[in-house]
């Protein structure tokens, strides 16, 4: 990835200014980046660099740490990379460097990974807390903790160590959870091209092929598009619609048979996540048409509830009370509809919720109580909204024609000022608007 714009680099030393505020100056904030990691023999993963730092610095190194040190004389953002070297570059790839560090991101102060343990602990005396998470970057851990201890021993001769430990859950995530202009073009981009890659989808299925093949057409639409799948990519034909996360893709597509796809891509760090249901044959049939309709009516109902000052746990009780009042109508269910929620009898048909956080992860940061009560929407949140139902084949006493039915329909909506934004609906979720593309 190409070191970062001048654009770019305003909006990381704006996002770490505001970090550095919320911890205040006796605060010091340590980020470790991800480390490579072996898939096989002398064969590596393809190295994803770690969300908070990216988030911070645009720097896309493993084997990295990021401190921010507030009113440090000689800086307060230092980096401590890789060192540069010839012959690894030659097998391996190019390397900034300390001097790259500070020349291409913006560093203060940038030296190598070797450095740092000899630099700690004058980073750390005299600052009262240190905002690192601890039990995400183990190796980091046991080095971190020993030199604040070592600090605490010499300090009744010298400079204050640190007294306190505090997650950058409660800092750092809160400020990813809102998102600025620049991070929403860069999601608005992710959601586009994933919606193109369902339509591909879509036109590219037909009864016979193969849950792998409909697959490649997604991910060739995210590598055309200098993307990459943002999680592993859902692709559940007939029965396989049921598994939640089902991840196989290897099953034939059966005339008759729906086909769920749960896929997105990710840009520069964000990532979409889309799910669409879809018949292989291009019509959906009576029963398939009748649960799809109840899972649509409950996605839409739950996506106007994303408006600012609404309860963040609104989409997930619109949805489930418009899914079960369908499941009784159905047939599927009986009684009362708010008697089978209250007692959990719809969580045989809908056992998740309806949505979650997104952005640098898929499944992205931030708190969703505040002083344990489901916090409000705030302008600038990305949700996705993504109710479902899913009939096992194996249930029993149910109608037949229902029998190995599982929809998921999946968007992502930005809590907008004026109301909710879908941002991903370039893919068709409408029964006529999928049958209609499907027949072209």
């Amino acid at each position: 990835m190409p070191a970062p714009s001048s654009a770019e680099l305003k909006e990381y030393a704006s996002r770490r200014a505001r970090l550095m505020q919320a911890i205040g100056p006796d605060g010091v904030a340590i980020i470790p980046s991800s480390r490579e990691v072996i898939r096989n023999r002398d064969v590596h993963y393809k190295f994803r660099q770690d969300s908070d730092f990216w988030y911070l610095s645009g720097f896309n190194e493993p084997d990295s740490v990021l401190v921010l040190a507030p009113g440090r004389k000689e800086g307060a953002f230092l980096m401590f990379v890789r060192e540069r070297n010839k012959e690894r570059e030659i097998w391996d790839g190019r390397r900034a460097g300390p001097e790259g560090a500070v020349s291409d991101y913006g560093a203060d102060q940038a030296y190598t990974a070797a450095e740092l343990e000899g630099l700690l602990p004058q980073l750390l005396t005299g600052r009262a807390k240190v905002h690192y998470t601890l039990g995400e970057h183990p190796a980091w851990d046991s080095r971190i903790t020993a030199c604040v201890r070592e600090i605490r021993e010499v300090s009744r001769r010298g400079p204050s160590a640190p007294t306190e430990f505090v997650s950058l859950d409660i800092t750092l995530h809160e400020l990813r959870l809102f998102k600025s202009e620049a991070e929403l073009k860069l999601v608005r981009h992710a959601c586009e091209i994933s919606a193109q890659a369902h339509v591909r989808a879509m036109r590219a299925t037909r009864p016979g092929g193969w849950e792998w093949q409909v697959a490649a057409e997604i991910h060739h639409e995210f590598e055309k598009n200098a993307m990459e799948p943002g999680y592993g990519s859902i692709v559940g034909g007939g029965d396989n619609a049921c598994i939640l996360h089902y991840k196989e893709n290897e099953m034939q597509l059966r005339d008759g048979d729906l086909l769920l796809i749960d896929a997105g891509g990710e840009y520069r760090g964000y990532t979409a996540d889309i799910t669409r249901t879809f018949p292989v044959n291009g019509k959906y049939s009576g029963a398939q048409k009748e649960v799809y309709e109840v899972v649509l009516a409950a996605q839409l109902a739950a996506i106007e509830e994303l408006r600012p000052g609404n309860s963040s746990a609104r989409p997930h009780e619109v949805a489930t009370r418009v899914l079960t009042e369908g499941l009784v109508a159905l047939g599927l269910l009986r009684g009362d509809p708010q008697e089978l929620i209250d007692t959990g009898k719809h969580r045989q048909f809908y056992m998740h919720g309806t949505g979650h956080w997104l952005g640098m992860d898929v499944h992205d940061v931030g708190r969703y109580k505040l002083d344990a009560q489901p916090r409000p929407f705030e302008a600038g949140m990305v949700m996705t909204v993504e109710p479902g139902l899913y009939i096992a084949p194996d249930t029993a006493g149910v109608d037949p024609r229902f029998l190995g039915i599982g929809i998921r329909i999946e968007d992502d909506v930005l809590v907008g000022a004026k109301g909710p934004e879908v941002l991903t609906g370039g893919a068709p979720k409408k029964v006529a608007e999928v049958e209609a593309l499907m027949a072209g």
